[in-house]
């Protein structure tokens, strides 16, 4: 197993992208092109089969979960959806992206007791809910090429950074064009011993050693397991 630069173990985070109920195939964030996806791991796109189909590929107990409708529509979480996945998959620790953008909405999430909060900074008007939960949630600093979205100061002031910390890293999800090595360095240098997740991008696994080496924790992943490039 690959360590990152403090000894830890690096953690492969299999990803679920909800739409419409299905799990669908993510591509460049280009979400209204997202396909209901076809894989060798489940027949069909229901969410809990492709959840436990990841899982079993590479034997973890973390899954993180976007919700595209919640993200993108503003839709309430697909509780139906991740009460599914998480009775086919007891034990395994959900991570879920539902557009989360004020604390009232984080309350009701958490009170499903359906997994640990993850909030995006394309959602946020500003740093305060992040201040708010500290390390009841994962931080997800969301980038589109060069650009950064949601407020600067979510990318910029790592003391407000919960304990996980993801650099998502849109425009190379689902295309295979590797990871953001300098961007995931940058952030593992500025966050000062936080755990540094990287997405998008991750090919297979020599990304996953030179994303231990440049210190994350670990990486979300959905083409490459699918794919057979990690198992």
């Amino acid at each position: 197993m690959s360590h990152g630069s403090e000894g830890r173990p690096f953690r492969l985070i299999p990803v679920v992208d909800l739409r419409r109920g299905q799990v669908v195939r993510a591509r460049a964030g280009e979400r209204d092109a997202y396909a209901p996806i076809d894989t060798p791991l489940a027949r069909g796109s229901k969410p809990a089969d492709v959840a436990r189909g990841l899982l079993d590929a590479v034997g973890r107990d973390l899954l993180y979960v976007a919700d595209l409708d919640a993200i993108m529509e503003g839709r309430a979480p697909d509780a139906a959806s991740l009460e599914a996945v998480a009775r086919a998959c007891p034990g395994v620790t959900l991570w879920v992206d539902a557009g989360f953008s004020d604390f009232c909405e984080v309350e009701r999430f958490t009170r499903l007791g359906l997994g640990r909060p993850v909030i995006g900074s394309e959602s946020q008007r500003d740093a305060g809910l992040v201040r708010a939960l500290g390390n009841r949630a994962v931080l997800s600093l969301d980038s589109r090429g060069d650009e950064r979205l949601g407020p600067d100061a979510l990318h910029e002031d790592a003391e407000i950074w919960p304990e996980d910390v993801i650099v998502m890293t849109l425009a190379r999800v689902g295309t295979g064009a590797g990871p953001d090595l300098s961007g995931i360095s940058r952030a593992v240098a500025a966050g000062q011993g936080r755990r540094i997740y990287a997405a998008g991008g991750v090919r297979g696994p020599e990304d996953v050693a030179r994303l231990s080496a440049a210190g994350a924790a670990g990486a979300l992943v959905a083409s490459a397991i699918h794919d057979g490039r990690l198992r």
